[in-house]
């Protein structure tokens, strides 16, 4: 894939959401400023931080810079929402506030996307790094198989419904490019305003793949993403509730409409599975939360979609006195 003509090269809006972490936040500005594509805005949006992040960005003394500051907290799919209606870019790319690019992230996926108007995604592979930036290669390559990008040869697939829906290898958080009007982004506001927040990015990728575009995939690891103690997957992993019932309504939510796509009929099985899944999920963070009766209704329905013994597993607890329940 040639180069682009830098005087030809559209501009390219990286969308940084941002909450409390402006520590981490000064390397994510700093590798986007620092992509040897340069014709970027980068837009970062603040949900309302105790303490401003403002300062640090001011530090930069970069006219491509944009910053928008929320009045109050309004969880990452609306924080984000708010940067992607901002973006005055033909792509767009979200970019973690923890996570990082290598410096030639966007020279190398652009191009793709430009040559390509059938296309509405260029994706790649990422590097696993601690919470000090170094790269972890045993989680990296564990990620990789994880998500099936392993076995990914660089080509264009279209569509990508499995890659993205099913696989999952399509990381719309911060491993992707996104053509900015393949994407009706009152869509992803309406789901934030539904409650959706941890998996906004796979909800992202159904917007993405839906109407049957392509995704051209790279088999490069050009995005580091950082695994630490406060991102929302090691919170969800340790079991945090809050988390915990988020995660379960965000999967309810993404499911449920992906079942009424008729376009998606030949993934229908598999999405009924995971919406059982994402129901017992929920109703685990209820009971924990005391929420007994809504915990087994959810339990309830999940059994209907899909016998499991977690499941059932949970259904049972549900019946024990609160003392038992809070143990287990």
């Amino acid at each position: 894939m040639p180069d682009l003509n830098p005087t030809e090269a559209p501009l390219v809006s990286v969308v940084i959401p941002t909450y409390n972490r402006s520590d981490y936040l000064q390397e994510a500005i700093a590798s986007a400023l620092g992509q040897t594509y340069t014709n970027i805005e980068v837009v970062v949006t603040d949900d309302c931080s105790p303490q401003s992040p403002e300062p640090l960005i001011r530090g930069f003394n970069d006219p491509r810079i944009r910053f928008l500051q929320n009045d109050q907290n309004l969880g990452i799919t609306l924080n984000i929402t708010s940067g992607f209606e901002a973006a005055k870019g033909k792509y767009v790319a979200s970019l973690n506030d923890d996570d990082r690019w290598t410096p030639d992230f966007l020279t190398r996926l652009v191009p793709h996307l430009e040559a390509n108007p059938q296309l509405s995604v260029a994706f790649c592979d990422h590097y696993v790094i601690d919470a000090a930036g170094e790269i972890d290669h045993q989680a990296t390559a564990q990620n990789s198989h994880e998500w099936k990008r392993d076995w990914l040869s660089e080509a264009v697939y279209q569509p990508f419904w499995h890659l993205a829906l099913v696989d999952r290898a399509v990381s719309c958080a911060a491993a992707a490019v996104i053509r900015n009007d393949a994407i009706a982004w009152s869509e992803l506001r309406a789901a934030g305003q539904a409650g959706m927040g941890r998996h906004w990015d796979y909800f992202l990728g159904y917007l993405a793949c839906r109407e049957g575009h392509g995704a051209y995939f790279c088999p490069e690891y050009l995005t580091e993403y950082r695994a630490h103690t406060q991102n929302i997957t090691q919170l969800t992993n340790r079991k945090n509730n809050t988390t915990k019932i988020n995660s379960g309504f965000s999967r309810v939510y993404c499911y449920e409409r992906f079942l009424a796509d008729d376009r998606l009929k030949d993934l229908w099985p598999y999405f009924k599975q995971q919406l059982a899944v994402g129901k017992t999920t929920l109703g685990i963070g209820m009971l924990r939360d005391g929420k007994t009766s809504q915990a087994r209704a959810y339990f309830w329905q999940a059994l209907q979609q899909n016998v499991n013994l977690r499941t059932a597993a949970a259904l049972t607890l549900s019946f024990m006195p609160s003392l038992v329940t809070s143990r287990v």
